[in-house]
């Protein structure tokens, strides 16, 4: 198997990035989810709620800023703001886990508000703010603004067996989902579909991962990614016959990272496309009366 896919979201929910390499910190990939958008309460504003983030480009700068791109083309410069130099903290919530993240400047705002809605945007300043969910990870792992774990992982193989599965239940036709759907952060080509419900431990390139949960799924699966369309009730009516893991329709598994032995910092290592993916241990993760 092989690692043929990566795939960064600088803003939660906004568009992807799409390297030949990325960083592994111990919340995620370097740059993954480090913003995002909060409303009034300080929860956080993904796709579920308004499909149009999906469109919005986001890329940083060497310098550390941020590069917003309206569809329209309308551009806004965001510096990263910091604690460290008295930018204004917000508290915010994912998925009931609350934190703190500074603030954007008043330009950034208003450019969101033109283009998005009112929304506060924010940045994880420190990333070893958020812990992961307890029941899914060992005492101080944390994670970015993403919904629950450092990484996703998505195989080829299981998006076929899908889009198979699809195609069975429309047989007058229904569009090929591409892999982008599902918002990954690695994609691994090669071996058997659904195989990745069993890994339990994994080694992509020179980097070790604890495969810890799988990916229940969402309303933003069935939002075309290109043009921010909702398209309909698939997969979310396949997987929920098909492929349900944990009472959710599942796709994907979440994975921390493991520190290599000697390494020290925030940076664990590098992943390429073409690394090498190899299962160092396998088994039955869940209770047979949780899986169909």
């Amino acid at each position: 198997m092989q690692l043929t896919g990566l795939h960064v979201y600088p803003v939660k929910s906004m568009y992807r990035l799409s390297p030949e390499s990325a960083r592994v910190e111990p919340w995620g990939l370097a740059g993954d989810r480090r913003w995002m958008l909060a409303d009034a309460t300080g929860r956080f504003v993904s796709q579920r709620e308004n499909a149009a983030l999906g469109q919005v480009r986001a890329e940083p700068t060497p310098a550390g800023a941020l590069v917003l791109t309206a569809p329209d083309g309308s551009r806004a410069e965001v510096p990263a703001p910091a604690v460290a130099v008295g930018d204004a903290l917000a508290d915010v919530e994912v998925w009931g886990t609350r934190f703190r993240a500074a603030e954007a400047g008043k330009e950034a705002q208003l450019w969101i508000a033109e283009h998005l809605g009112d929304y506060r945007l924010v940045h994880l300043d420190d990333p070893r703010a958020r812990p992961v969910d307890p029941d899914f990870s060992s005492p101080g792992d944390t994670v970015s603004m993403a919904d629950g774990f450092p990484l996703l992982l998505t195989t080829t193989a299981s998006l076929a067996e899908l889009n198979a599965l699809i195609a069975a239940e429309h047989p007058d036709g229904h569009e090929e989902l591409p892999m982008e759907r599902f918002r990954p952060n690695a994609v691994v080509s090669g071996g058997e579909p659904w195989a990745e419900d069993g890994w339990r431990r994994i080694r992509i390139g020179e980097l070790t991962f604890r495969v810890v949960k799988p990916c229940g799924r969402c309303v933003v699966t069935t939002t075309d990614q290109e043009s921010g369309e909702r398209r309909g009730p698939e997969p979310l009516r396949t997987l929920a016959r098909h492929h349900r893991l944990l009472k959710k329709a599942a796709f994907g598994q979440n994975l921390i990272p493991e520190r290599p032995a000697g390494v020290e910092g925030d940076v664990l290592g590098t992943l390429r496309l073409g690394d090498e993916v190899e299962v160092l241990e396998d088994g039955a993760h869940w209770p047979a009366d949780q899986k169909a």
